[in-house]
């Protein structure tokens, strides 16, 4: 018996060609030339033997290719028996996708990551709040501010009269504005009138 599987050593070939033969096979689409090439260097003998192996190999490939089909058949079954649809599997292969993305050291260090740099920002939107409260406490106490302020009371009094003043700087701002809009209208009717 030749070794045609191109390997040095006494060992034969397997019967039949095998997982083992190492020359080479034509692809699909490779050159007829090719293939009638290869036919001639191969003895009568083999090439029957390798035809009973192709013709076996296509049988194989059959059976199984209908017991897949038969199998994925009684799984739709089952799954249908079950009350499990497509979109129930897509839920349950998410969830198990995330569970194995949420499980990884890489995800559990990048949300610890994530998590410190939001108690950061946090700390530091704290601290800015607490800055702005002190400067408008700052802006509140200043000589500008309370001089300001004593010239709209003192405007209040003049236009409001008897109303006693109030600390409120809003409430002060609106009744200055709505005396002073109500003094207009009294002008304005009595120049009506004359």
């Amino acid at each position: 018996m030749r070794n045609r599987g191109g390997g040095a050593g006494p060992w034969p070939r397997p019967a039949g060609g095998g997982l083992l033969r190492t020359d080479s096979i034509p692809e699909v689409g490779e050159d007829a030339a090719a293939t009638v090439g290869m036919s001639e260097t191969l003895s009568e003998e083999e090439q029957n033997e390798l035809r009973k192996e192709l013709a076996k190999v296509e049988e194989e490939i059959q059976t199984l290719s209908q017991v897949l089909a038969a199998k994925e058949k009684h799984l739709a079954e089952i799954k249908r028996k079950l009350g499990i649809n497509s979109l129930q599997e897509l839920k349950q292969n998410i969830t198990k996708s995330w569970q194995d993305v949420t499980s990884t050291a890489a995800y559990k260090k990048t949300s610890e990551t994530l998590s410190q740099a939001g108690q950061k920002a946090s700390a530091a939107f704290s601290s800015v709040g607490s800055v702005i409260t002190k400067k408008f406490e700052d802006v509140k106490n200043s000589s500008t501010f309370k001089s300001f302020e004593e010239k709209v009371e003192t405007l209040k009094s003049k236009v409001g009269g008897s109303k006693p003043a109030s600390g409120d700087f809003g409430e002060v701002l609106n009744s200055a504005a709505n005396a002073s809009a109500t003094e207009t209208i009294a002008e304005e009717t009595q120049e009506e009138t004359h």
